[in-house]
């Protein structure tokens, strides 16, 4: 389980044969889950000035592996009795959203993400998502996107300083909104059963 709450930015040493080395201060364990740019990845090789992780193949059909280059947000997993700030965030990505408009505020900047109109419903007005491994506030939520307002430290702490309109970012929704919204589509697809029915099967004993 991670926070939303970057630790570090780390630099790409290589991306090869599904294995992403990571140039980084921090040092993991092996088998130790870190989040890059939100993906939740064990650790599978240690070195003096980073670690390796590998992308498994349902990993690669969902985020955007294209950024897999230059800068990535790196988050460890948070441990039993560590101050819990930012919000409950899996590392488990549901989609790829697309920048689509940003906007300069007073202070801070709005920025409006696109996504399949399939997980809107798992964004939830000032509730909380995850772009790109970092903990976000939605503002609104129209047809086809939502809006963030980022504040200018949360801007020059993470990579979304470097967002432009077309940039693709993994999206992980609301982990809550996400079990209900699950929970009750199966429910409405169970078929409850008629008298008929319930007559059968005692017919059948």
């Amino acid at each position: 389980m991670f926070t939303g709450l970057i630790r570090e930015i780390a630099d790409v040493h290589s991306y090869h044969n599904n294995i992403l080395r990571l140039k980084a201060k921090h040092k993991p364990r092996l088998g130790d889950s870190v989040a890059v740019n939100g993906v939740c990845l064990t650790v599978i090789e240690t070195f003096d000035d980073g670690f390796s992780v590998e992308l498994a193949d349902e990993t690669r059909k969902i985020i955007q592996i294209d950024n897999l280059k230059g800068k990535l947000h790196i988050e460890p997993a948070m441990a039993m009795g560590d101050r819990f700030d930012g919000h409950i965030v899996q590392g488990h990505v549901d989609t790829v959203g697309e920048v689509i408009k940003i906007e300069k505020k007073e202070n801070g900047v709005d920025y409006h993400i696109k996504i399949d109109p399939e997980y809107l419903s798992q964004i939830v007005p000032k509730g909380s998502v995850t772009v790109d491994g970092v903990s976000l506030t939605v503002n609104s939520v129209d047809r086809e996107s939502f809006r963030l307002t980022i504040i200018p430290h949360t801007i020059a702490e993470t990579l979304i300083s470097e967002y432009k309109p077309g940039s693709k970012v993994n999206i992980e929704t609301d982990m809550f909104a996400k079990y209900i919204e699950h929970i009750l589509r199966h429910k409405q697809a169970v078929k409850k059963p008629t008298w008929d029915d319930i007559d059968r099967k005692n017919y059948l004993y």
